[in-house]
């Protein structure tokens, strides 16, 4: 028997006129509170980032980056999603979530200077400042794992508070008032540690949110060769709650979004949600995708410019050129102020590697530093004879 698949929740159009799907309308109430203000900000995210990620990859190009991870194309899921988490919340990302986090606070200087190897990690996750928003996990499906494992200690956090510790599988969800929310792309989607990870999130009903970022290549691999099936249903087949939406509709992400975090805060369980968008760029700088994808594959996925059509809806709210002109100009200069910053950041110390990796000193970390600090003086001494 054939299943047939429902449309894809969405709300805008690719012009950006309000035209929600049919699938659409149980999740109308999740933007009832949002004005003009919310999606002008949305907005500015948007191009902020894209400045930014062009700018990063100009530098990658010039040698100041040893790689680049473009996520053009993509920043209407992104912008949706991460202004529907709540301070609190966890984000475990993939390595293209530079909206995400934006909208975090993390700077996009301590983003790019992870491409140009001058941290060991990226930020450091124990400052509020940097909302909650973990590592960027180059290997692939790696943060899949980790977030489940961080949503399980959320849910045995708030079982302790209500006096209890079991961890039945299969019992009802525990209200833990916190969620925890990863990023990760089609491709990840065939990795054991994705499967993995839902395996545990439904057994034990985990307060989380899978965000599938289809972008319909894992890099030179079609989707359609890695799955006969839309990927939502990989979703359902483990148990969760699985929808699939317009991943370049910044209201459908923000809806579904919020409505599967309150959820998985209240006892839920987890959800998966898979966005429908494309990888306009390369995968990586060290990609050509004009060697497998055509063309016209991509002229009509730039039609769907995720900018553009948010643009599209505010200027039918009365938004004028003015905004859009300022909030260009604005990007601009942020992104080549992080290209002056960049190109003057200092190299970390040595020691700096071992700062973050746990968040109490640790005997083992302490007997390896001062290994290195013996070890580099050794080098001092040889010298001075």
């Amino acid at each position: 028997m054939q299943i047939v698949d429902p449309e894809p929740i969405r709300f805008l159009d690719d012009e950006g006129n309000l035209a929600p799907s049919a699938t659409a309308s149980e999740y109308a109430a999740e933007l009832e509170h949002l004005g003009e203000a919310e999606l002008r900000e949305w907005y500015r995210d948007m191009v902020a980032t894209r400045a930014f990620d062009t700018e990063c990859t100009h530098l990658q190009r010039q040698g100041q980056l040893a790689l680049w991870v473009p996520s053009v194309g993509q920043e209407g899921c992104q912008v949706g999603l991460a202004h529907a988490l709540e301070p609190q919340d966890h984000v475990f990302p993939a390595y293209r979530e530079h909206l995400v986090a934006r909208v975090r606070g993390v700077s996009f200087i301590d983003v790019a200077k992870q491409f140009r190897g001058l941290t060991h990690g990226g930020w450091d996750v124990t400052d509020p400042a940097n909302g909650n928003f973990h590592l960027y996990t180059l290997v692939l499906g790696a943060q899949t794992q980790h977030a489940t494992g961080h949503a399980l200690g959320q849910l045995l956090d708030a079982k302790r508070r209500a006096g209890t510790t079991t961890m039945d599988a299969g019992e009802p969800g525990t209200e833990t008032g916190e969620a925890t929310m990863v990023f990760y792309g089609d491709g990840t989607s065939s990795q054991g540690d994705a499967n993995e990870a839902m395996v545990f999130a439904a057994s034990y009903q985990t307060p989380e949110v899978f965000v599938v970022q289809n972008n319909r290549w894992a890099i030179s691999v079609p989707v359609e060769r890695q799955s006969r099936t839309p990927l939502y249903r990989r979703g359902l087949g483990f148990g969760l709650r699985s929808v699939q939406i317009d991943g370049n509709d910044p209201l459908a992400a923000y809806a579904v979004g919020r409505r599967f975090l309150r959820e998985a805060r209240t006892g839920g369980g987890p959800g998966y949600i898979e966005a429908l968008t494309y990888r306009i760029g390369a995968h990586t700088t060290a990609d050509d995708p004009t060697r497998y994808r055509e063309d016209d594959e991509l002229a009509a996925w730039q039609r769907r410019d995720p900018i553009a059509r948010l643009e599209g809806y505010l200027r039918s709210l009365g938004t004028t050129d003015d905004f859009f002109e300022e909030v260009r100009a604005t990007a601009d200069v942020e992104a080549k102020q992080v290209r002056d910053q960049i190109l003057t950041a200092p190299k970390p110390t040595a020691d700096s590697m071992f700062a973050h990796v746990y968040a109490e000193p640790h005997p083992r970390i302490e007997e390896q530093s001062a290994w290195l600090e013996r070890y580099e003086s050794s080098f001092e001494e040889g010298a001075a004879e």
